[in-house]
């Protein structure tokens, strides 16, 4: 419990309390009347602003502390150039394309796997890969092929499959995302001056606290991993604070009950093996240096791009009007874009941060009014 300034990360029930919440508002207002200034943070999981906005968090905080939405939904930030690649091996007669579900509905460089698989194709939402190769196992006539994306979180489940020998027919578009990048590539945009990160829990039971720690020791940038309770991020935000305050910048574990130091030392085995990390697109904020993953040689028989030999000359990330790449990176709040609830709504997204339940015009568009965050 918290006790003054001292701070120790609490059980899951004192955690779900209101006397724990009315505690740790108390400590926030405390330090930020210390420190006297403006801070910002910014998280990069979407589930985080799920939560922020659901239960009102950013009301409770005083007004100096500002929490922005990062790139933290793997649905917003996959390039357009990808989903293309799906639908042009979509096109074809010999091939069942398979993926979660948001993916379908994101808008690409002119349609959608959704509007795909109106006209006729054979695009078919899963749980996870071990579906997808089911499928293959089923249609050994046909070419199998899974949309991968997501962060770290995700990459296991497809590299397992991969790595238990799929049947021929089932190979990987992979277009997955690499989290501790990101944050790199956001500290380089002076006009943003992040203060400090809260990290996303579920990428950080794979990865643990290691690739983090560069952001505190080599780039004094304070970070905490949050859980994804209400009062797991007014706890991040108070642990951060405290690290502003006491000049003190380190890499905290919050989420202490579900993440590991050294993290998921099996599921980090099988990335390794079966993928390496690039430099990445990402969609709204460009080539990020080693923010993504390739299959590796060793397996390219199970890479889609290589076995069809599929490319996309041109592609647009972002139509015009759009403002998803500026909403991606913290400048814009959506309902500062101006198709924000007229063109663009969850029913008819025109970005992709209308698409998924984590990406952030959509949490808006149903906890927000247009004139507040």
């Amino acid at each position: 419990m918290l006790t003054g300034d001292n701070m120790d990360i609490p059980g899951i029930n004192i955690l779900r309390s209101e006397q724990f919440t009315n505690k740790v508002i108390e400590t926030i207002n405390k330090i930020v009347k210390e420190l006297g200034k403006k801070i910002k943070f910014m998280h990069v999981c979407g589930t985080h602003e799920h939560t922020i906005s659901k239960y009102g968090l950013r009301t409770l905080l005083p007004k100096e502390v500002e929490v922005l939405s990062g790139p933290g939904c793997p649905v917003c930030i996959c390039p357009a150039a990808d989903i293309d690649k799906a639908i042009e091996l979509g096109k074809r007669d010999d091939t069942i394309i398979t993926t979660f579900g948001d993916m379908i509905r994101v808008p690409a460089t002119n349609i959608s796997l959704a509007e795909l698989k109106a006209k006729g194709a054979d695009i078919r939402i899963v749980y996870g890969p071990n579906d997808a190769v089911k499928i293959a196992k089923e249609n050994s006539d046909k070419e199998v092929i899974f949309f991968a994306i997501g962060f770290e979180t995700t990459v296991p489940l497809i590299g397992y499959e991969i790595q238990s020998g799929p049947p021929s027919n089932f190979s990987v578009i992979c277009a997955h995302k690499l989290i501790p990048a990101a944050l790199e590539l956001l500290m380089s945009q002076s006009q943003l001056r992040i203060d400090g990160f809260i990290s996303p829990g579920h990428v950080s039971t794979i990865i643990g606290l290691k690739p983090y720690e560069i952001f505190s020791q080599a780039y004094r940038i304070p970070n905490v991993i949050s859980g994804f309770e209400p009062n797991d991020v007014l706890l991040s935000i108070l642990m951060l604070l405290k690290q502003v305050r006491d000049k003190k910048y380190e890499t905290f574990n919050e989420y202490s009950r579900v993440v590991k130091p050294e993290g998921n030392k099996i599921a980090q085995k099988i990335m390794e093996e079966v993928f390496e990390p690039v430099s990445s697109p990402w969609r709204g904020i460009g080539r990020v240096n080693e923010g993504g993953l390739v299959i590796r040689e060793k397996y390219k028989e199970f890479d889609a791009e290589k076995k069809f030999n599929v490319k996309i000359e041109k592609s647009q990330d972002i139509p015009p009007g759009c403002s998803c790449h500026l909403v991606m990176v913290g400048k814009l709040y959506p309902y500062e874009c101006k198709l924000f609830r007229k063109e663009c709504t969850p029913i008819h997204p025109v970005g992709p941060c209308m698409v998924s339940m984590e990406g952030t015009c959509s949490i808006y568009f149903k906890y927000h009014s247009d004139d507040n965050n």
